[in-house]
C-alpha cells in the first residue's frame, strides 16, 4: 500500500497542478511543493533503511589497553 502511495506522490509532484481543455493551459506546481513532496519522500527512504542515519562505535583512544 505504501508503495503505490509513494507512486501516487511521485506522479502528482512530476505531472501538471492544473490543466485546461481547448485552451491548452498547463500549471505547474509551485517550486516550494515539488521540494516540499521530494523531502517528504526523502524522509521516508530514510526512516525505512536499516541504520535510520545513526551509526554506534565504540571509541578506543590510542595507548589505552
Amino acid at each position: 500500500m505504501s508503495d503505490a502511495v509513494e507512486e501516487s506522490i511521485r506522479d502528482n509532484a512530476a505531472g501538471p497542478r492544473r490543466a485546461r481543455g481547448d485552451s491548452g493551459e498547463v500549471e505547474q506546481h509551485s517550486l516550494a511543493e515539488q521540494i516540499a513532496a521530494d523531502r517528504y519522500l526523502a524522509s521516508k527512504d530514510a526512516a525505512n533503511k536499516a541504520g535510520r542515519g545513526l551509526r554506534v562505535s565504540k571509541l578506543v583512544p590510542p595507548g589505552a589497553g
